[in-house]
C-alpha cells in the first residue's frame, strides 16, 4: 500500500499512520529500529529497495528524508511525504519526506516525531556526506552513521576526512565490503605451516576506497610493511592481495567477480566464492551490530596515516 501526501505537516503524516494500521492491520509491533535514510530527491529508490531487503532480517521503520540537490533554486517551504507499508516496503515501514525550501534544512524536526520509542536509530547517507556526520543534524540522533566513500567523487580523500572527524558509531561500507576479504585472508593463515608474513602486497582501483582499507587493516594486524598498487580508474574493486612467507607466496586474487582464485606453495590452486557485495548484504550486516566497531575507528584513525603513499599502475 502507497498513500500519498503532497504539501503536508508532520502532525498529519503521524494521523495518516494510525490510520493505515487501524484500517489495514498495519502495526509496528516487532520493529527493532528506525533507519534515517538522508538522500537527494530522485535518488531514493535504490536505498529504499536495500532497506526493504535488509528489513527481512531487520524488522524497522524507514524515514527516508529527500532533500534538493545543493543549488536547486526551488524555495517553496513544503514537504511532500509518502508513506508505504505491506508489500510495497517488505518488513518495515516506509516514511519518506520530500523537504523543500527551508523545511529541508530543518531535518532533525522531521524525523523527531517519526522515530519508534525506545528503539536505536541508524543514519544512512547512501551519497552526498555531511562535513562531520556525527555532528549533523540527523547524525546526532544517531547510535550508528553509516556513510560510503565508494559513493564519492574522490574516495580517498573522503576516508582521510573521515578519518579525522571519527566519532564512535561511524562506519563506511568501503570497510562493510571488506568482510570476506578479511574471513578469507584470516583462515588462509589459521592454517600450518603457521610461518609470519614478512611482507603483504595490495592490489586494487583507484575508484575502490576498500584497498586501502585492507591495506590500512592487514598492516596493523600482521605489523608488517605493505605495499599498495592502484590501477587505472575504470577497474572494479580489489583486484588481489599478496601475502609473502618464507615458504613461498599467498596470493588471493579476484581478476572478475565473483569468484577469486587461492594460491598457495606445494597445494593446488582453488576457486573461492568472492563476490562483489551490494548495498543490501552491506546495510544487513551493518544494522546487526549497533554498538561502535572499535577496529573500524582503528582503522581509519591509525591504520591509512601509517601506509606507505600508493603506486599506479597505468
Amino acid at each position: 500500500m502507497i498513500v500519498d501526501l503532497p504539501d503536508t505537516t508532520g502532525s498529519a503524516i503521524s494521523k495518516a499512520l494510525v490510520r493505515i494500521r487501524e484500517e489495514g492491520g498495519a502495526v509496528a509491533l516487532g520493529r527493532v529500529l528506525t533507519l534515517v535514510i538522508a538522500t537527494e530527491i530522485g535518488r531514493e529508490e535504490e536505498a529504499i529497495e536495500a532497506a526493504n531487503d535488509a528489513s527481512r532480517e531487520h524488522p524497522m521503520r524507514v524515514i527516508v528524508v529527500s532533500t534538493p540537490p545543493e543549488g536547486d533554486a526551488d524555495s517553496s517551504a513544503r514537504i511532500d511525504a509518502q508513506i508505504r507499508v505491506g508489500g510495497d516496503a517488505g518488513a518495515s515501514e516506509v516514511i519518506v519526506l520530500r523537504a523543500y525550501g527551508d523545511i529541508a534544512r530543518s531535518e532533525e524536526s522531521l524525523v523527531m516525531g517519526l522515530l519508534l520509542p525506545d528503539a536505536p536509530v541508524v543514519a544512512w547517507w547512501p551519497g552526498r556526506t555531511p562535513e562531520v556526520v556525527s555532528e549533523s543534524a540527523i547524525g546526532r540522533i544517531a547510535q550508528r552513521r553509516i556513510t560510503d566513500a565508494a559513493a564519492q567523487p574522490d574516495p580517498a580523500a573522503f576516508l582521510r576526512s573521515r578519518s579525522a572527524s571519527y566519532a564512535p558509531g561511524d562506519t563506511d561500507f568501503a570497510w562493510t565490503r571488506l568482510t570476506l576479504w578479511r574471513g578469507q585472508l584470516a583462515a588462509v593463515l589459521d592454517q600450518p605451516p603457521y610461518e609470519p608474513v614478512t611482507a603483504v602486497h595490495v592490489r586494487g582501483s583507484s575508484e575502490s576506497p576498500s584497498t586501502l582499507l585492507l591495506a590500512a587493516w592487514l598492516q596493523r594486524q600482521l605489523e608488517v610493511p605493505v605495499t599498495v598498487e592502484i590501477t587505472r580508474p575504470g577497474d572494479v574493486g580489489i583486484h588481489g592481495v599478496t601475502l609473502t612467507r618464507a615458504s613461498g607466496d599467498i596470493t588471493l586474487e579476484r581478476i572478475e567477480p565473483p569468484v577469486a582464485t587461492l594460491t598457495q606453495p606445494g597445494q593446488p590452486v582453488h576457486d573461492i566464492s568472492l563476490p562483489r557485495r551490494g548495498l543490501r548484504d552491506c546495510l544487513a550486516e551493518e544494522l546487526r551490530r549497533l554498538s561502535p566497531d572499535k577496529l573500524f575507528g582503528s582503522v581509519l584513525q591509525e591504520g591509512l596515516s601509517a601506509l606507505a603513499t600508493p603506486t599506479r599502475k597505468e
